[in-house]
């Protein structure tokens, strides 16, 4: 028996990994841009589901920024259904302009996966995010100044939604395809400097160069790190915002009370249930709520993205929209 090429073993083993908690004959589906990346995780997926007792489907997304989008997606699709997918479904998205395009399209893609995922019944979706793409997210956090949480980049499970590569080099995702016989399609917006992330690649080419192969590895592994890190201060905080609630809001001096990165935490959970957005809420609105608390000299209130005003008045931090 031939010896399994060590990339596609890795890939097996990661997927498997990543499913094994599925109960018998759950549906999970891959999303599939027809990259190397998802193309190695779908074909991955398509030996490892029916070995686990699982069913295997493929979801592409045509956001139609390419003249040929549709085309492409057309041809995934066949692909795999030729592979024994079920559904093998080629969506077509609108994308929008809020946050510009990157963050448009991501937009447009989640909800069609969520809507794909409802409409067939799906224990999980894959995703194809590899460990370079996890240093990317962390070296892009640190020059956003994201803190802990950006540079906590991409979890492995969020959701319905599923990583099982963030452990995998992007080398071994191309060499898979290649070991595997599969033609995976180069998307130009990876290698079009318009797009952040794009941009960004050259210059870890420059720093692997300067500071050492090791180097995308460890930018994952400290991503992980802090997200474990990140996820154990969140639970502290979840426990610490139960304990100031009051009716109507919260009590001030048992928040001030708190350290801060558990009230700056409780804090931002409490913005976020009081309907601020997440994609909006930053750093500067967080400073200003817990000047309430922390800073108190009689100060107004403050307002958050999304018409939402919090105010300190008797003791209690109140957030009513406008």
């Amino acid at each position: 028996m031939a010896k399994l090429p060590p990339p596609v073993a890795r890939l097996r083993v990661a997927v498997q990994s990543g499913l094994a908690d599925l109960p018998p004959g759950a549906l999970v589906l891959v999303a599939c841009s027809g990259g190397p990346d998802s193309l190695a995780l779908a074909d991955t997926l398509a030996f490892c589901a029916p070995r686990m007792g699982l069913r295997a489907g493929l979801v592409t997304v045509d956001h139609g920024l390419q003249d040929d989008s549709a085309e492409r997606a057309a041809e995934v699709a066949s692909w795999a259904a030729s592979a024994g997918f079920e559904p093998a479904a080629a969506l077509t998205v609108e994308v929008g302009l809020d946050g510009g395009p990157e963050a448009a399209a991501r937009t447009a893609r989640y909800a069609a996966l969520d809507e794909a995922a409802q409409r067939y019944g799906a224990s999980a979706i894959l995703l194809g995010h590899t460990r370079d793409d996890q240093a990317e997210t962390a070296l892009l956090a640190l020059a956003r100044g994201g803190g802990p949480r950006g540079v906590a980049g991409m979890r492995a499970v969020r959701g319905i939604y599923r990583r099982p590569l963030l452990g995998i080099a992007r080398t071994d995702t191309h060499a898979a395809c290649a070991e595997r016989g599969l033609k995976p399609w180069a998307d130009p917006h990876n290698t079009d400097p318009r797009y952040l992330r794009s941009a960004l690649r050259p210059a870890i080419d420059v720093l692997v160069e300067t500071l050492g192969e090791g180097l995308v590895a460890n930018l994952a592994r400290t991503a992980a790190l802090i997200a474990a890190d990140t996820d154990y201060l969140d639970g502290l905080a979840g426990e610490a915002l139960e304990a100031c609630r009051v009716a109507g809001g919260l009590d001030a001096q048992r928040l001030a009370a708190l350290a801060a990165p558990i009230r700056q935490r409780a804090l931002r959970a409490w913005a976020l249930e009081s309907g601020v957005s997440g994609a909006e809420l930053n750093h500067r609105h967080l400073d200003a709520v817990d000047a309430l608390v922390a800073r108190w000299r009689g100060q107004g209130p403050t307002f958050l993205p999304g018409g939402i005003e919090v105010r300190r008045e008797g003791g209690r931090l109140t957030a009513v929209t406008l």
